[in-house]
């Protein structure tokens, strides 16, 4: 009888370790997908906040032109505008903390939809049919990239950082991503090679080496919130100095991308190219399409390519800068000779291209006389 008791007694306790285990195992599995909701909706704000940002600043340099000659940064909106900038970019960096690398830098997008209708509706910038239909490309290839990107979140701790920067595979693409930069940077430098694809990819290839440093340290930052301390650590200190260092780089070659190009060819280009070496950089160094089907990574590069393709007609019809050019390149004109010094000093009388042309057609017949 008293088996039975016990027997009896069993079977409610069992049922309710068979509960707490059940309930653990659905705390498990909904914790990763809430995270993963996390850091989508983190790095939405954030990328909304920059297209905000940069139609505020844009409104301001507008104003300041109008107004006269006065410097940007004595504009309150300016400033509104970059602490806006700065609001946003935190919101990225503290994304990849949640969600995988692969998933957040495609994401960029929003920033470009995003600015697209602001301008439109508060700047009263033309809405042209290829603006429609590139971000209907862009709102479709978002929903469809993240609907079929990686669902996992991996906790970012030192010892895995460290395990991961070791690891073969990424010693290979961290070889062959050297040798090409090099190969890159020796035909921007030395062979005078001024394409806009080359200057691009270097700055993509400064990207990757920056997406997998910010994901690192944004990672282990929110560990140590949590209560894992992961601050004391070496590799903490390494990723960050590496993060400031591919940072400051890279805009180094974006800002003079942005000098030699229009901005209507820099961002689309500049897009894909980050978000193809940030899914690149997730693959190889997080190992994020692990487990991961065939027909899940199928649809997420097609999605990846909706975006692509919706940026670029978006920023397709973005009114171009006009650079204005304040000399003229005598060496392309025939029968000149004097192609050193084409731009007289800015206190004779003879500064200006027009000036500067007929002053070199001056010494030229006073040549020949």
């Amino acid at each position: 009888m008293l088996y039975n008791m016990r027997a009896n007694l069993s079977v409610p306790w069992d049922a309710l370790n068979l509960t707490i285990a059940l309930a653990h195992r659905a705390e498990v599995l909904q914790n990763p997908l809430q995270t993963y909701l996390l850091g989508i909706i983190i790095s939405i704000c954030g990328n909304v906040l920059i297209s905000v940002s940069l139609n505020i600043q844009k409104y301001a340099h507008v104003r300041l032109s109008q107004q006269g000659s006065k410097p940007y940064y004595t504009s309150v909106l300016w400033w509104c505008g970059l602490v806006l900038m700065g609001v946003g970019e935190l919101g990225n960096f503290a994304a990849y903390g949640f969600a995988p690398a692969s998933l957040i830098a495609p994401l960029g997008c929003v920033s470009v939809i995003a600015s697209a209708l602001i301008s439109v509706i508060f700047l009263k910038e033309t809405l042209c049919v290829s603006d429609i239909v590139g971000g209907t490309l862009a709102i479709t290839g978002t929903y469809v990239l993240v609907t079929f990107a990686p669902h996992t979140s991996t906790h970012i701790t030192a010892h895995l950082v460290q395990h991961y920067v070791i690891s073969w595979h990424f010693l290979l693409y961290l070889m062959i991503e050297v040798i090409v930069f090099c190969i890159l940077l020796f035909l921007y430098k030395k062979k005078n090679m001024k394409h806009i694809v080359i200057v691009m990819l270097l700055v993509a290839l400064l990207a990757s080496v920056t997406v997998i440093s910010v994901k690192a340290v944004s990672g282990m930052i929110t560990e140590s919130i949590k209560g894992h301390l992961q601050l004391i650590y070496p590799i903490f200190y390494v990723m960050l100095v590496v993060l400031v260092a591919s940072c400051a780089f890279q805009i180094k070659f974006l800002n003079q991308a942005m000098k030699m190009f229009d901005a209507t060819e820099v961002v689309p280009i500049n897009f894909v190219f980050f978000t193809a070496s940030a899914i690149v950089a997730g693959i190889i160094f997080y190992q994020e399409f692990e487990g991961l089907a065939l027909l899940n990574i199928f649809m997420f590069l097609f999605g990846c390519l909706l975006s692509f393709l919706g940026v670029f007609l978006i920023a397709r019809n973005r009114p171009k800068v006009k650079q204005d050019c304040n000399f003229i390149a005598m060496d392309i004109v025939p029968g000149k000779r004097r192609t050193d010094r084409v731009q007289p000093e800015t206190k004779t009388q003879t500064y200006g291209s027009l000036a500067a042309k007929l002053m070199c057609n001056r010494g030229d017949q006073t040549e020949e006389s």
